[in-house]
């Protein structure tokens, strides 16, 4: 395997920090560490420059918050400069290094892939095979080993300025496990993490439909004991190699149906899954409120509209739609919100 040299370099150069700080910034303008940044920028970038050309970049410290959806979890919030504009930074150079490791059915956080890609080939193997082994990891995140995933990067990267910034971000969470749910990094770190497993289940077990999604996977087969035998060796292969233990696995025909990636794939339709509706469901009846409180912008009203039709799109959700009355939501934004005074 190549390992990629003198990456520091590209990383610390003005342009690629100046374009970490335009993308770190997408969709967060408003946030108040965003707009103090941009009420100096150059100076801030130089500062941050400063910092990388020294090699004297440390973590800040981090700030945690629980949130309830889809489900409890505890997220990591770092000052948005220098650490996120710092992240953005290392993966605008490492990004394509370790997207080159990633397999073709891996689609969390790689460009041009995604939920809606990973559904597809979903539908596609639902069709043609009989049996579904599902599989998650149980507290993926927080269960990563700061070790493993250290030496995993090293098998690619020999920079030693650049293994040394990844070293400071891994651990910079104490106790030995973590990548913390926010970092930028971490979903990219997290994807690597389990490129093992992918190679494991594609080459040794020669399971030829299978498709990831950060810590969801899914096995498909026409024969139920080769599904059996890969879900004892994947259990075994996960606590051996990669310190981490399952929290699901279900073996069961497609004809029942497979939940993964919000919906629920069927070999003649797709439906939403249930928790997917209810979000949805609660999100519309919030928003009209949120526009007429003057809580959101029209833009970031019609945004959210656009996004939850983008979803209901890829599925069979005709009764759905007519159910939460999608109409009068897609006449709001288009009428420029006149409606909300009505």
């Amino acid at each position: 395997m190549k390992r990629h040299g003198n990456l520091y370099g590209h990383i610390a150069e003005p342009e690629n920090i100046r374009l970490a700080w335009h993308q770190a910034r997408k969709g967060k303008s408003r946030k108040k560490d965003v707009q103090r940044f941009a009420e100096a920028p150059e100076e801030n970038l130089a500062r941050i420059a400063d910092l990388l050309a020294t090699k004297s970049f440390l973590p800040s410290p981090y700030r945690t918050m629980m949130i309830y959806e889809p489900k409890p979890r505890m997220i990591y919030i770092l000052p948005f400069s220098p650490d996120r504009i710092v992240h953005h930074a290392i993966m605008q150079v490492v990004e394509p290094i370790w997207t080159g490791l990633f397999i073709s059915d891996s689609y969390a956080c790689i460009r041009g892939r995604g939920l809606h890609a990973g559904s597809r080939r979903t539908m596609e193997y639902v069709r043609r095979n009989r049996y579904c082994l599902k599989m998650d990891v149980r507290k993926f995140y927080p269960s990563v080993d700061h070790d493993i995933l250290f030496s995993i990067i090293a098998r690619k990267i020999k920079c030693p300025d650049t293994l040394d910034l990844f070293h400071k971000i891994i651990y910079s969470v104490p106790d030995g496990k973590n990548v913390p749910i926010g970092n930028y990094t971490s979903q990219w770190m997290g994807n690597l993490y389990l490129t093992d497993l992918d190679l494991f289940v594609k080459q040794t077990l020669r399971i030829k439909d299978y498709v990831r999604y950060c810590d969801d996977f899914c096995l498909f087969s026409n024969d139920k004991a080769e599904l059996n035998r890969a879900a004892r060796a994947i259990e075994a292969f996960l606590a051996d190699h990669l310190a981490l233990t399952l929290s699901k696995c279900d073996l069961f025909p497609v004809s029942h149906g497979v939940d993964f990636l919000g919906y629920r794939h069927f070999p003649d339709y797709i439906l939403l899954r249930k928790s997917t509706s209810v979000r949805i469901r609660r999100r519309l009846n919030r928003l009209p409120k949120q526009l007429a409180a003057g809580k959101i912008t029209l833009d970031h009203f019609r945004g959210s509209v656009a996004s939850i039709n983008g979803w209901m799109k890829w599925a069979n959700a005709h009764n759905f739609r007519l159910a939460v009355d999608f109409a009068r939501m897609e006449a709001l934004a288009s009428n420029g919100g006149k409606a909300k005074a009505a």
